[in-house]
């Protein structure tokens, strides 16, 4: 009994040096420093959506984001950002464009200045890094590939991907863009008259096909699985967005979480599959970015890549490669089917460049038609697959005027920047691609207002790659095809990781 009485204040002396320390920290997190930061950003005059415990203020988000949805707006119009983050429409016109508010208890910036994000961009610091994202999304693109590492690790990825995105190499890329995109025209062949079809499915198969076989060497038979198994992640992915996070829960048998580790292990397996069939087969590995990779896992010195880094490269690769290039063949078909006009402007491009019955071949060709990068530049801008960007502050810093304590995520709303008159004029909310005619750097007041690819050191390594193989496409398509809407069409922009029309893109066909 006096061994029992002796125990009990023991243990609950341990369980008390246990606890007081996690309380302490949970109480620093979610009340101190959302108080202390408040405090500090409101003496530099930026205020913001008031903090509530824990939650922040995703529930005002999911809220107005769950309203915004059920509209569909008039397809002349290109004023999307009210209806893709209505959060920040809201706040903008309550407290002004650079304004702070809560991810949960994660302190977010909001800045649209477009200078303050050109020296973001482009610091070599250190000081900003990629921002951290949920560990569900290291499932769908892998957290050791090129776009998540930092520091060292960066420096030897990119340097091992350049030569697989070289110009040299682009130009043998284009006989594979072509001809994948040839195989889906001849699917196609059965129209004989004007007929629907749905755009956004087509160009994602196409896409698909041409990153599996231009980077990896498999056809899209082969590489279908991990499209598909990217696809039911990036659903699991998506709906994380609406809960808040709280550290630990991603090991909990949840069923959403169960249902992601299943995902995760088909993705691997399927990824690991089509490097192990490389590896088997080819003496050399071949000169595509799985090739070159492969490559560097024999090299001697530093700068060579794990298989547990190639796989995380190719699932990034992978998602980047089809989910934003078949976005912007998306948008722009649309674009295109409504003005009449250019697309007409760009077929005459395309004969006279091309010829109305040769297959184009040559890289050559494609830089000859100025028309249709003019559209392509326009359409991201408008239409931008990635509509925000965001940094994280490694240390406590003066950016400008503002003074930004460690640990704030910088966002800045691209599709806000991109449609700023007071940058891009007048009409600004407007397709108007010859605003591009003197080159990106002149269409807008600010050298760098275009930033869909990013810019300075981490500006985007396949940039080229997804103009190439874009360039070929609507080529191919313009000389065979005249398009317009369908009238089934429903103009509804949504954000689902990337920028797509929530209800498809019916289009019509009509054989020239």
């Amino acid at each position: 009994m006096e061994l029992i009485t002796l125990v009990n204040p023991i243990l609950s002396l341990l369980v008390l040096l246990f606890v007081a320390p996690k309380m302490f920290n949970a109480f620093i997190i979610l009340v101190w420093q959302p108080f202390v930061l408040t405090r500090r950003f409101k003496k530099q005059g930026i205020s913001g959506p008031k903090y509530r415990f824990l939650y922040g203020n995703i529930d005002e988000i999911n809220k107005m984001k769950r309203e915004s949805y059920v509209s569909v707006l008039d397809q002349n119009s290109n004023d999307i950002f009210p209806r893709i983050f209505p959060h920040y429409q809201k706040w903008i016109s309550l407290y002004g464009e650079t304004f702070l508010y809560w991810n949960g208890a994660e302190p977010m910036l909001c800045i649209s200045d477009h200078e303050l994000v050109k020296q973001i961009l482009s610091s070599k610091s250190g000081f900003f890094v990629k921002s951290k994202i949920r560990p569900e999304f290291y499932t769908l693109v892998g957290m050791k590939g090129l776009a998540f590492v930092e520091g060292v690790d960066w420096i030897r990825h990119k340097r091992i991907l350049n030569p697989a995105f070289s110009i040299d190499r682009l130009k043998v890329m284009t006989k594979v863009m072509v001809e994948c995109t040839l195989r889906i025209l001849d699917e196609w062949s059965h129209v004989k008259r004007e007929q629907e079809m749905e755009m956004k499915r087509e160009f994602r198969r196409l896409t698909a096909d041409i990153i599996a076989t231009a980077a990896f060497g498999s056809s899209y038979t082969e590489g279908i699985e991990v499209f598909r198994t990217q696809e039911e992640l990036k659903k699991g992915c998506v709906s994380c967005l609406t809960n808040i996070y709280i550290p630990g829960t991603q090991y909990l048998p949840t069923p959403l979480n169960i249902r992601i580790w299943k995902l995760d292990r088909k993705m691997k397996n399927s990824v690991k599959k089509i490097v192990d069939s490389r590896l088997q087969s080819e003496q050399d590995y071949g000169d595509d970015l799985l090739g070159i990779m492969l490559k560097s896992c024999e090299s001697r010195n530093e700068r060579k890549l794990s298989i547990e880094e190639i796989i995380d490269e190719c699932k990034t690769f992978f998602f980047a490669g089809y989910e934003t290039n078949s976005n912007l063949l998306t948008w722009t078909t649309m674009l295109l089917s409504l003005h009449q006009d250019w697309q007409e402007k760009l077929r005459d491009e395309v004969f006279q460049e091309c010829g109305k019955d040769k297959t184009p071949d040559s890289s050559d060709t494609f830089s000859k038609l100025k028309l249709m990068n003019m559209v392509f530049l326009e359409s991201l801008r408008l239409y931008s697959p990635v509509s925000f960007f965001s940094r994280d502050a490694t240390k406590d810093l003066t950016l400008g005027h503002l003074k930004i304590p460690k640990g704030t995520t910088i966002v800045f709303p691209l599709m806000k920047m991109h449609s700023d008159k007071a940058i891009w004029g007048s009409d600004a909310d407007k397709f108007n691609p010859l605003r591009f005619e003197n080159g990106v750097s002149r269409a807008a007041k600010h050298p760098n207002a275009l930033l869909a690819f990013s810019m300075g050191p981490r500006v985007c390594i396949g940039q080229n790659f997804a103009m190439m193989e874009a360039k070929i496409v609507l080529t191919m398509i313009l000389q065979r095809y005249r398009l317009s809407l369908s009238s089934e069409y429903k103009h509804a922009p949504v954000d689902q990781l990337t920028l797509t029309p929530q209800y498809g893109l019916p289009v019509m066909l009509q054989p020239l």
